[in-house]
């Protein structure tokens, strides 16, 4: 049952959990860009193409777990 003070306890999570995954995604953004001017600078690096597509997949994990932890603290399970 929900109470009154139910939003009160989801709110402050809520933002926790997306300032933690609103920093890993900087992060990683940050590293994307550096590896995009490396990448620009030579790119026959299979090395580097490997690191590009990881970090892709690393973001795309990021975005649903953020997705899914939104929706379960809300309630909506849609997604």
């Amino acid at each position: 049952m929900l109470t009154i003070t139910t939003p009160a306890l989801l709110f402050p999570a809520i933002s926790l959990i997306m300032l933690a995954y609103t920093n890993r995604f900087l992060a990683l953004a940050s590293l994307v860009r550096s590896l995009h001017a490396k990448f620009e600078e030579n790119k026959e690096s299979g090395i580097l193409q490997g690191q590009i597509k990881n970090l892709r997949y690393r973001l795309r994990l990021i975005k649903n777990i953020t997705t899914k932890r939104i929706n379960l603290k809300t309630g909506n399970k849609l997604t």
